[in-house]
């Protein structure tokens, strides 16, 4: 249970052998994967171009000592340990078509593309992870100072096997969860967990919660078409600006009387586009936005009366109309025992404290076809310096603090302990 759904104070904590030398194992390896996310972050790779971010990760990986597997074309994954799969863990590696606007040292390279929503942060933390995991099933963390280890950590210690996926093009909708899917990656793992940046919230906290924390995302674009003119007869045309500014501002209203506002559907526009002068009525016009949703079940069924309602605003105007619906992402929906165990090991690392409830977001996540399959749960990680600013995601001067990769690291490493040692 969350603790801010009911809980007044720090739950008891389990005592679980192997947890207390985490946070040094992490600290020594935290500099060279910071290393690493500096140099993916400054050579970003669009969605199924990511070539030289999956060789950099096959190679940290293999360098390491352990054997990851290429997926088709891009992504990756690498087991730990031997036995059965106990738990799944997933990054995304892809960036976004924007230029970066931090002025870092480590900046993007490539022009019009950049890390702004923090994948190579979920990359550095999941490849830190796994060194770290490693480290503590091969019993090789003795060489950190920690020999205590050696009473935890290897085969007698610890059973089963850790399967971390890095993800390709979670920014292309329907998401390249699902091709990761189909190659089978999936099979045989029983719970999988997720993070995702979260620049509202402080470093060295993080943000979960129980049932949907993201939303269903669609992709919407309308064409239309019809006759042009002379703005001095409107009448003797199609009016195509005025029914596309018409259809822009009816829609989200319209959709927001024929649904239970308690899904909270919202139709937000980003692009608009129609005519060259100021007096000439153009033949065609453009209009494309997104269509967010709460709840799974009425974004099943919005598609239909989004065309409906399309047609009927545009009708008196005589236009022609073509929508294009596309179909993005359901929610993701985070089940309650992956929630604790995500908490439970947050408790342990960093106190209760550094635990928040966070909202469920508009924002979409292609995580949620895993958690459709698999039992699964995703925290926001914090990333902002705290009384530093709030930058946004998605934006070009987006610039988490790294020491969320350590904090990120801590937390997948004391969960996959956990789920190995069979706490929860």
């Amino acid at each position: 249970m969350n603790d801010s759904q009911g809980s007044t104070g720090a739950r008891p904590v389990l005592d679980d052998p192997g947890l207390p030398w985490v946070t040094p194992l992490v600290q020594r390896l935290e500099p060279s994967v910071v290393e690493f996310r500096r140099d993916i972050h400054a050579h970003p790779e669009l969605s199924y171009d990511e070539h030289r971010t999956t060789e950099r990760i096959l190679q940290t990986l293999t360098e390491a000592g352990l054997a990851p597997v290429k997926l088709e074309d891009t992504g990756a994954y690498v087991d730990i340990g031997e036995g059965p799969i106990v738990l799944g863990l997933r990054a995304d590696i892809d960036a976004l078509p924007l230029s970066e606007l931090t002025g870092l040292d480590y900046a993007s390279r490539n022009p019009g593309v950049a890390h702004a929503c923090g994948h190579d942060v979920h990359t550095a933390v999941m490849l830190g992870t796994a060194l770290a995991l490693h480290r503590v099933i091969t019993r090789t963390a003795g060489e950190l100072g920690q020999p205590e280890l050696d009473a935890v950590g290897g085969p007698d210690g610890v059973t089963g096997r850790i399967r971390i996926i890095f993800q390709p093009a979670e920014e292309r909708l329907p998401g390249g969860s699902l091709s990761v899917i189909r190659q089978g990656t999936l099979e045989g793992i029983p719970r999988i967990l997720a993070a995702h940046c979260e620049p509202r919230f402080d470093v060295g906290t993080i943000g979960t919660r129980i049932g949907a924390i993201t939303s269903a995302a669609d992709t919407i674009k309308i064409s239309l078409s019809g006759r042009g003119g002379h703005t001095s007869r409107p009448h003797l045309t199609e009016d195509l600006v005025y029914a596309l500014s018409t259809i822009a501002v009816q829609v989200p209203a319209v959709l927001n009387r024929r649904i239970d506002v308690r899904s909270a559907v919202s139709v937000v526009w980003g692009q608009i586009n129609a005519g060259a002068a100021p007096n000439a009525i153009p033949g065609s016009g453009y209009l494309a936005g997104t269509m967010r949703c709460l709840d799974a079940e009425v974004w099943e069924s919005a598609g239909d009366l989004l065309d409906d309602v399309v047609q009927q605003i545009a009708q008196p105007f005589g236009v022609k109309v073509h929508l294009e619906h596309i179909r993005g992402v359901p929610p993701v929906v985070n089940t309650e025992a992956e929630t604790d165990l995500i908490e439970d090991a947050a408790r342990y690392e960093l106190g209760s404290r550094a635990i928040q409830l966070t909202p469920q977001s508009m924002g979409g996540e292609d995580f949620a076809w895993m958690t459709q399959l698999v039992p699964g749960a995703m925290l926001r990680l914090g990333t902002r310096t705290p009384g530093g600013p709030v930058y946004d995601l998605h934006m070009g001067d987006f610039a988490p603090d790294e020491r969320a990769i350590g904090v990120g690291m801590r937390i997948f490493t004391a969960a996959a302990l956990r789920a190995l040692s069979g706490v929860q």
